[in-house]
């Protein structure tokens, strides 16, 4: 036992590592997730600046050639301005006076290439600006780019350390499967090793009961002929201990019972309705069966469901049975409440049903918090429902142990004071509270949630009906158990009050009490009945006393008359061996004298098949057979003192040893006998042992087919769990690889945008630089100028 608790421990151990290990799982799969987005956002975002970027070079370029043109138009406009001065030198020169037209010209002149200049050094500084902003956008992406890579480098890290735990976690499975499997095959064999013993065991004890049954018989018919019965030796079987019938109580038990009885129908039509309520959900939400497959989990606990009309039903019919064996004829306390245990019994098995239940009502709430539509508000609600689910369950676990406590007085006696069963009934009323507690609080929040769920988008009108049909078997079990606990609130003084107890003693009535009540309650009745008919003779004193000093002296007597009991029988014993003997001694006689008769028979006729006739026929015949009987009288008389008496498995047989005056045909008939008798005794040996060997190995047989069938179980079971593991394993590996393709994925897809940024920066640097170059040399130029 401590072997399987140390594996139960470790398997425990090892699946809240596993649970562990999931949840990391789930939230490195959320942080690749989101970083997958986040290169998606980087991506739109360089496409943005890609775009930003062609934009400004289209726009340098329109700059640049705007440029060009206007320092050809200033070109032109100075040799203009060159001819203009050259004509008005000449003018000059000539003695003419400028005109007013030229100077005009020259004042329009130089306010446009102002201008021009003004603007020439605007978007020269917009350039700037932009080269400026351009260069620090690109420090700004090379950090965010080194702190991606750093983090991917990280979750490669996180990945590696992952894998290599679940390598080593499967190793160590696969030894603890290895270890678990020897321990299962030594286990194996110490089971075969105790059935035998048991078999041997209760081989012996059959023999020891039924020795036992024969000596209680005989002692018992002994007693009841002889022996008187005399009650005063100990006080609780004396009948002045025994209580009245309380008909008052009988028939307040029935009234509490029958409307116990309502309730449990009530509880029972609502466990129902909620159970199957529970599994149309499941085929609806969160996936569709109609539409697309629902998930393993969901179909193994919708099974589990379907069958919960077989834990269910029980419940009532047993109740009903325990219902119907209380009437106002019967004596209804606990240790009389037989039928108490079958409604234990059937309770304990739908609470085991609770408990299979469990972990799949927590894996399909937490699935359905896994769905792409549920909202945080949602995913609260199915946490708080996860919580008074365990609290139902944990309810219903101690509702049994103590209802089992109840019915343990019934099965074992003495097996709990008063003072228990009145804290038991008070624990009970406790529980029954808290059970409808828990069932308001879940009705409560299971409420909330459909109203959430009313308010999505994808929501279908099946959903709407099932959860409005689950609100409803919800409300009805809500008010039931508030019912129950109400009602066993107030009759807990019923409950805990003594109905029946011994005059003179605080002790419960126990069942022998209880017959012995009944048999004086029923005396009483067919007395009355009796009296009211005719009045019965009483015994007189004097007749009285004279029956006591006779039952005085059997009783004195009554060693005497047991030992005269055991002479008689072993007188009869050998009187039946004498009798076998003389009737194997007649038979003997009988086949002799055939035997005779038959060769008289025989002589007679050679003798007259010699003589060829005979003067008187009829008297020789007899006169020789009567001097045969005599000469056969005569040897029996003679050889019977030298007889002896030969007893074996299946009798007694008298042999008479042979001498010389027998003749040929006895001895060869003794030998013959004594032969045929010795087969007949070693056969019939033979047969016993045959027969006590067909015994063991039927034994044998049973216990091996038992433990075949008990280790086709384990098998199949291990063969499961295996075919689990298997399956987890692969479905590890694949989401490894997967995150693996993934991760290796976007680090290519980075690295090649990387070169192609790197790329893209150092044309846009070599376009920056020949502008530079440009606006430089155009500078001058003009400077020049």
């Amino acid at each position: 036992m401590a072997n399987v608790t140390d594996l139960q421990t470790k398997y425990s151990k090892l699946a809240q590592e596993y649970s562990k290990l999931r949840a990391q799982n789930q939230v490195l799969k959320k942080a690749v997730v989101d970083e997958q987005g986040n290169s998606a956002s980087l991506k739109d975002q360089l496409k943005q600046r890609d775009q930003s970027l062609r934009k400004q070079e289209q726009e340098m370029d329109s700059l640049s050639f705007r440029n060009q043109q206007l320092a050809k138009r200033v070109e032109l406009l100075q040799e203009e301005l060159a001819a203009c001065e050259a004509k008005g030198k000449k003018g000059k020169n000539k003695g003419d006076p400028p005109s007013q037209h030229g100077l005009q010209t020259q004042s329009v002149f130089n306010e446009d290439l102002q201008k021009k200049i003004e603007e020439n050094e605007r978007l020269h500084i917009q350039f700037y600006e932009a080269d400026e902003q351009h260069k620090k956008r690109e420090t700004e992406l090379r950090a965010r780019l080194e702190e991606l890579e750093k983090d991917a480098e990280q979750h490669r890290a996180i990945v590696h350390s992952l894998t290599t735990k679940y390598v080593e976690t499967i190793d160590r499975l696969q030894s603890d499967k290895a270890r678990l499997e020897v321990k299962g095959q030594t286990l194996e064999r110490d089971a075969k090793e105790c059935r035998i013993r048991t078999d041997e065991c209760q081989q012996q004890l059959r023999r020891c009961q039924s020795e036992l049954s024969r000596q209680l018989k005989q002692s018992s018919s002994v007693i009841q002929e002889k022996v008187p019965f005399n009650d005063t030796k100990f006080n609780e079987y004396n009948s002045l201990n025994v209580p009245s019938h309380n008909r008052r109580h009988q028939l307040k038990a029935r009234d509490v019972t029958g409307q116990a009885l309502s309730f449990i129908q009530d509880l029972v039509a609502a466990l129902l309705n909620f159970h199957t309520y529970t599994e149309q959900r499941v085929h609806i939400y969160p996936l569709d069966s109609s539409i697309e497959p629902v998930s393993p989990l969901n179909q193994k606990f919708s099974q589990y469901l379907h069958e919960n009309a077989a834990y269910v039903r029980p419940l009532e019919d047993s109740f009903l049975q325990f219902y119907q064996s209380i009437t106002e004829d019967t004596v209804t306390i606990l240790e009389t409440v037989v039928t108490l245990k079958a409604f234990a019994d059937n309770f304990a098995s739908y609470t085991h049903f609770l408990l299979k239940i469990l972990p799949y009502q927590l894996k399909s709430l937490e699935e359905e918090c896994e769905a792409p539509l549920c909202t945080a508000a949602l995913t609260a609600k199915n946490q708080e429902l996860q919580s008074d689910v365990k609290k139902v369950t944990s309810a219903f676990e101690k509702l049994q142990s103590y209802i089992n406590l109840l019915a343990l007085p019934s099965v074992q006696q003495d097996a709990m004071p008063q003072s228990s069963t009145s804290a038991v009934f008070t624990q009970l009323a406790a529980c029954l509270l808290s059970l409808h507690d828990a069932v308001k609080e879940m009705s409560k929040h299971y409420n909330q949630k459909a109203g959430i769920e009313r308010e999505l988008p994808t929501v279908t009108q099946k959903l709407c009906t099932t959860s409005e049909c689950l609100l409803g078997s919800l409300g009805s079990l809500t008010s039931v158990t508030g019912k129950i606990a109400t009602f066993f609130s107030n009759n807990l003084d019923f409950f805990t009050s003594p109905a029946y107890s011994p005059r003179g003693s605080s002790l419960t009535l126990n069942p022998l009490q209880a017959e012995a009540m009944l048999a004086n309650k029923q005396k009483a009745a067919a007395y009355i009945h009796a009296v009211k008919k005719v009045r019965p003779q009483s015994v007189p004193y004097r007749e009285a006393l004279a029956n006591r000093r006779i039952l005085t002296s059997s009783t004195e007597s009554r060693e005497g008359l047991s030992q005269q009991v055991q002479q008689s029988q072993e007188k009869i014993a050998r009187l039946e061996q004498e009798k076998e003997h003389w009737l194997l001694e007649a038979q003997l006689g009988k086949v002799r004298l055939e035997k005779e008769n038959q060769r008289i028979v025989d002589l007679e006729a050679q003798l007259a098949a010699a003589l060829g006739g005979s003067p008187n026929p009829q008297t020789a015949p007899a006169s020789r057979l009567t001097q045969t009987h005599e000469e056969v009288e005569m040897e029996q008389n003679a050889t019977g003192k030298e007889a002896t008496l030969c007893t074996s498995l299946v009798g007694m047989l008298c042999t008479t040893p042979t001498n010389e005056h027998v003749g040929d045909e006895e001895s060869r008939e003794q030998l013959i006998k004594t032969h045929y008798m010795a087969r007949v005794g070693e056969l019939t040996t033979q047969l016993q042992i045959s027969d006590s060997k067909a015994v063991h190995f039927h034994s044998e047989c049973r216990a091996l087919a038992k433990r075949l069938t008990i280790a086709e179980k384990a098998r199949e079971t291990l063969s499961e769990e295996v075919k689990l593991a298997n399956q987890n394993i692969t479905r590890l590996q694949d989401e490894l690889t997967t995150t693996k393709r993934s991760y290796e994925d976007q680090l290519s897809m980075m690295s090649d945008h990387l070169c192609s940024m790197n790329e893209t920066l150092s044309k846009q640097r070599e376009e920056i630089d020949t502008l530079k170059l440009g606006g430089k040399a155009n500078a001058k130029k003009n400077k020049g100028r």
